[in-house]
């Protein structure tokens, strides 16, 4: 099947933690606006724009509260952050049209804010202290390693619940993974899972702070541990082979090479005669050049996130929006997410700044779309421009679709 099944881990229900109130004796589970409201308590954040900024300043006694060594950090349990979180769009129909798209299924894009959302006081769960109401540590999404879906379309009027917990802890970072699952005759299916790393910062988010270890308890938990350590490596090794540090294996050479060779216009006579600039488009193919979309955001104090700075989850949808309409003109039908993958959180984005977004398909096979979406903040100042983000979508198109070509090296 095109679509992988998700992989569903059961944990006892008694896990369902911190926000679970209840009604006639039944755990009622929070909804995401809960989720929102816990994390401006925990950080002391204001739901006024200018009180905010005196409360960042008040986060700045927070600094005696941060751990000199992880040792000095009570070490948890996986059960000890996972979360349990509805989304109840069967239920509270009043909240349906934010989620709705014209399709009359649910935006994905406010999946992704939800999901930033709910890792972010996953993490905040696992690093918590009895004896503090505040936390002084700012959490914040440093990539996205992995998004699968193994449903095609999420129902608008069906309930949502998402379910996470902290799976891997290195010195001051953590590996998040959650579950998303959708209400269908009476039992939830899975719909998604993603892991998602966040960092640990000091109360004004700049320099590096500790956290918890976490201990697994069994062997399952062991093996999830395991496999965030080799995430870790993964994301490392993938870091320094970057082309503009390493150059191209002799296999990736010979792919360039060949795509080159078909793109060469040898209809000129003679061998010597062919030059480099004669090129063709293959049949039923695009140049890559001509598979963009740019788009320009104004980035306004509704977006910020509880450290005032652009909410990760928003920058998300965004590129989310732009890259599936990229598909959509590329495919000429509707394209479905299949996978988010390496969205990469290189910089903060901060209130005000102009945010300009450029959507390119960079791989094609079959009905699959390959989109890379580049975000840069542009300061109008000093008319610089700077990389904060680059994320990557593969969609999946209603029907074949023409392969994409490069025309120049890069």
């Amino acid at each position: 099947s095109v679509y992988r099944l998700c992989t569903m881990r059961k944990l006892p229900s008694v896990l369902t933690r911190t926000l679970t109130s209840r009604i006639n004796g039944s755990p009622v589970l929070p909804d995401m606006s809960e989720v929102r409201n816990r994390l401006r308590d925990i950080v002391g954040a204001s739901t006024n724009w200018r009180d905010h900024v005196q409360a960042m300043q008040e986060r700045k006694a927070l600094h005696t509260l941060l751990a000199k060594r992880q040792e000095d950090l009570p070490p948890r349990r996986m059960k000890d952050s996972y979360l349990e979180v509805i989304l109840p769009l069967g239920s509270q129909p009043e909240i349906r049209e934010k989620y709705l798209n014209v399709y009359n299924s649910v935006r994905f894009g406010r999946i992704l804010e939800d999901l930033d959302s709910l890792g972010v006081l996953i993490c905040y769960t696992h690093t918590k202290q009895e004896m503090q109401p505040r936390s002084p540590l700012s959490i914040v999404t440093a990539l996205v390693d992995k998004i699968n879906l193994c449903k095609k379309i999420i129902y608008p009027d069906c309930d949502i619940k998402f379910t996470g917990n902290v799976s891997w802890v290195g010195r001051t970072s953590m590996e998040v993974k959650m579950h998303m699952l959708q209400l269908h005759d009476g039992d939830y299916s899975p719909v998604l899972d993603a892991t998602f790393v966040m960092v640990a910062r000091d109360p004004e988010n700049k320099r590096p702070a500790f956290v918890n270890p976490l201990v697994p308890e069994s062997p399952e938990e062991e093996e999830i541990f395991k496999q965030g350590e080799l995430n870790k490596l993964r994301r490392i090794d993938f870091s320094t082979a970057s082309l503009l540090k390493m150059a191209p294996t002799a296999e990736e050479r010979n792919i360039v090479h060949d795509i080159f060779l078909n793109t060469l216009d040898t209809r000129q006579e003679g061998e010597g005669t062919v030059s480099f600039r004669s090129r063709k488009l293959p049949p039923n193919s695009v140049w890559m050049e001509d598979a963009k979309l740019k788009g320009l955001q104004i980035c306004h104090p509704q977006e910020r996130n509880i450290f005032n700075r652009i909410f990760g989850g928003f920058l998300m949808r965004k590129a989310f929006e732009l890259g599936w309409a990229t598909a959509c003109s590329y495919g000429s039908s509707r394209p479905f997410i299949v996978s988010v993958d390496d969205i990469m959180f290189q910089r903060p984005v901060e209130v005000g700044s102009l945010l300009l977004l450029s959507g390119q398909v960079c791989y094609t096979e079959k009905n699959y779309i390959q989109v890379r979406v580049h975000s840069e903040v542009y300061d109008a100042d000093t008319r610089e421009h700077q990389t904060t983000n680059i994320f990557h979508f593969t969609f999946i198109s209603e029907h074949e679709v023409p392969r994409i070509v490069p025309k120049t090296y890069g």
